[in-house]
């Protein structure tokens, strides 16, 4: 059995995940990273920086709403990606169906519950008020939630959600609609609102935006269209890592291992898998250091973390699995950063690092710091040391502030 110790996988991260060289595009950082995550709108743009020669914010504005290469979708895990146009029926099959049936008798059953419909006449409620939405995206073309809901007054019905809870409140009904028929790959967001690092989308029908309804795709073929693209670019993983990532049964994840003729190999006390044609090491590569945003693909590839991260899991994630924004060095994250109120880019560090790996740290983020100029990101999803460095760069610009006035 083939065994790959850290530096052979921190190796093959830095090149497959494009942190070792640039990518030509957004489109082909979104490919091999087998999509980009989007929760975060401001993520999508970030990595796509930290991977594309001299990318600015048209690039991808310009791939997502011009010329359509890449399309916003829900995926993975219920995450919401951005990702190739021919990935995104791939992706609709292999993961984002299973939830179709979870998610809407969950809707059927709030609106039940708090008396939007009648008790037993909630699913052709919805069905009702589902063709409405559609109809209304298809004269408008393009659409937001409120002009929706102008055209269809049950949309703006109010559910309430975590009762009891720190997180409770109230959404509109229009807010589950939309996410139900984007789960079910009839509707896609579009433009934002606001600028590139704004969360609220137009939508339309997918058959208008990419000019045809998502294709019917094999089950087992799209599995393992999806499974060979995310082992080609994060292999060797573990069985957890591919159950956790694809959110599958173990009993699917090992039928389409199977299908892929997957080759067993060991990672320390534990085995992996790789694609057969996958075995040859990579070799040695240039040293690199990288900046990646929250929920950047690399950070999130994994469940087992430990060959990368080492123990600072607690400080970059936080409770629900989501990362912060992380340094990188040759494979191995050191060090978290965020960005001051002035601009800066500030880091903490967890190791030391050499002069010359320190000035190539420093040299991204003024880097990072110039190409957001007046721009000013906060994650959607504050880790512990990511809310700590931001106390602390705003504490020390409070400071600066004051000697200045005092000056």
């Amino acid at each position: 059995m083939r065994r790959l110790g850290d530096k052979e996988r921190r190796a093959r991260l830095g090149v497959r995940h494009l942190l070792t060289s640039s990518a030509a595009s957004a489109e082909e950082a979104a490919g091999a990273l087998v999509g980009l995550h989007s929760s975060d709108p401001a993520s999508v743009y970030l990595s796509s920086w930290a991977r594309v020669g001299g990318f600015v914010p048209h690039d991808l504005e310009d791939a997502l709403y011009r010329r359509r290469s890449l399309v916003r979708m829900l995926g993975m895990r219920r995450t919401l990606f951005v990702v190739p146009v021919e990935l995104a029926p791939v992706m609709h099959e292999a993961c984002t169906k299973a939830l179709i049936p979870g998610q809407r008798a969950r809707l059927v059953r709030m609106l039940e519950e708090q008396g939007v419909a009648r008790p037993g006449r909630g699913a052709p409620w919805l069905a009702k008020v589902e063709a409405d939405t559609l109809a209304a995206l298809g004269a408008r073309g393009e659409g937001t939630a409120r002009e929706l809901t102008a055209d269809i007054p049950e949309l703006g019905a109010k559910l309430t959600f975590g009762q009891g809870k720190t997180w409770a409140g109230t959404m509109g009904v229009s807010t589950r609609v939309l996410f139900l028929l984007a789960t079910e790959g009839l509707i896609v967001r579009t433009r934002p609102l606001g600028t590139w690092t704004s969360g609220q989308y137009r939508w339309a029908t997918t058959e208008h935006w990419l000019g045809a309804p998502l294709p019917e795709i094999d089950h087992d073929d799209a599995c393992s269209e999806l499974l060979g693209r995310w082992l080609r670019s994060f292999g060797p993983a573990t069985m957890t890592d591919v159950q956790w990532w694809t959110g599958w049964t173990a009993a699917l994840a090992r039928a389409t291992l199977r299908s892929l003729d997957a080759v067993q190999v060991r990672l320390g006390n534990d085995e992996g898998y790789m694609l057969p044609d996958d075995l040859p090491p990579i070799g040695d590569v240039d040293p690199w250091v990288a900046l990646l945003p929250g929920l950047d693909p690399t950070p999130m590839g994994w469940k087992d973390r430990g060959w990368h991260l080492g123990h600072h899991a607690s400080d970059l994630f936080d409770r629900n699995g989501n990362a912060g924004p992380t340094v990188w060095v040759n494979g191995r994250v050191v060090g978290a950063w965020a960005q001051a109120e002035e601009g800066e880019v500030v880091v903490e560090l967890f190791a030391r690092l050499d002069a010359a790996t320190r000035a190539r740290m420093d040299a991204e983020r003024e880097r990072l710091a110039a190409w957001l100029g007046d721009v000013r990101i906060r994650p959607r999803f504050a880790t512990p040391l990511g809310k700590e460095l931001v106390r602390r760069s705003s504490g020390g610009a409070s400071r600066r502030r004051s000697a200045r006035s005092s000056a």
